[in-house]
């Protein structure tokens, strides 16, 4: 059985482990009964051992309850950039394998469910745990807008990512997160409303500064150059701009000057959202 699922953008600002979109980067993954496991990796993530550790092979053999497979990985998602690689992964992996709830087995392998949400529903999701399991929300995403994503060549883990953050936060950054969020979906579903500071945020993209020290310069610099909303893609290092569909190469034209302007190696990708989320050829 054959698998395809799409990248994600996580959090969107104030929606920390909450809100995700999906993105046009996807990654395939065939699995089939052998006589003993075999993995093997093309694109992105091809550089990872390719054996029983690899995360596909862990969450098929799990599903199927036995190793004697054979798993194929076809990926064009950066990994560690802040794209729901593993996510993705994990979500096509277990769909391949055949399990009647990809999001559940994604979600639990990923910690937590945003990411896999995306790459299951496609379009812009709110999602959360409930009673122990996924329940995710499809949300209104307006069609005339467009997205840039600036990718970073650096790898940013998320394990050390969520260490710079603090285990507690003040009332007044919750609240002010839960604002901002109600601003971003209004304007994620109406792209007249959307405005800078509905991407604003202070539980994560502060804490995470000293990560990618460049990060507000280029955040300031999209939205200086037309981004209609500007921030950390996941737990970085990749950035995401939300901008009208119809100025998105000449934002990309943009994001990549900034980049080289900041001395950051890497590209700027025009990456419509993706729609259709988890496809499955039986």
């Amino acid at each position: 059985m054959l698998a395809r699922a799409p990248a994600s953008s996580a959090n969107l600002g104030p929606g920390f482990d909450t809100l995700a979109l999906a993105l046009s980067l996807s990654v395939e993954v065939e699995v089939e009964p052998a006589g003993r496991l075999t993995v093997e990796t093309e694109g992105e993530g091809s550089d990872l051992p390719a054996d029983a550790g690899h995360l596909a092979a862990r969450v098929a053999v799990e599903v199927v309850g036995h190793d004697r497979l054979a798993i194929r990985v076809r990926s064009g998602i950066p990994v560690g950039r802040g794209l729901g690689s593993s996510a993705a992964l994990a979500v096509a992996a277990a769909a391949a394998a055949g399990a009647p709830d990809p999001l559940e087995v994604a979600a639990r392998w990923d910690g937590h469910p945003e990411n896999a949400a995306a790459s299951v529903l496609g379009g812009l999701v709110a999602a959360t745990m409930v009673d122990g399991r996924p329940v995710a929300v499809p949300m209104a995403l307006d069609p005339s807008l467009g997205f840039v994503v600036v990718v970073p060549d650096r790898k940013l883990a998320t394990k050390k990512a969520r260490g710079a953050l603090p285990a507690t936060v003040p009332h007044a950054d919750a609240a002010f997160n839960l604002g901002r969020m109600a601003l971003l979906l209004a304007g994620l579903a109406d792209a007249s409303r959307l405005t800078p500071a509905a991407a604003e945020d202070r539980l994560h993209q502060r804490q995470r500064a000293a990560l990618f020290p460049e990060a507000d310069q280029l955040l300031s610099g999209l939205v200086a150059a037309g981004a209609l909303a500007a921030c950390w893609s996941g737990a970085g290092p990749s950035l995401l701009a939300v901008c009208p569909a119809a100025v998105a190469g000449r934002l990309r034209d943009d994001a990549e000057r900034l980049m080289e302007d900041a001395a950051v190696a890497g590209v700027a990708l025009v990456l419509p959202a993706d729609r259709l989320g988890l496809v499955v050829d039986r």
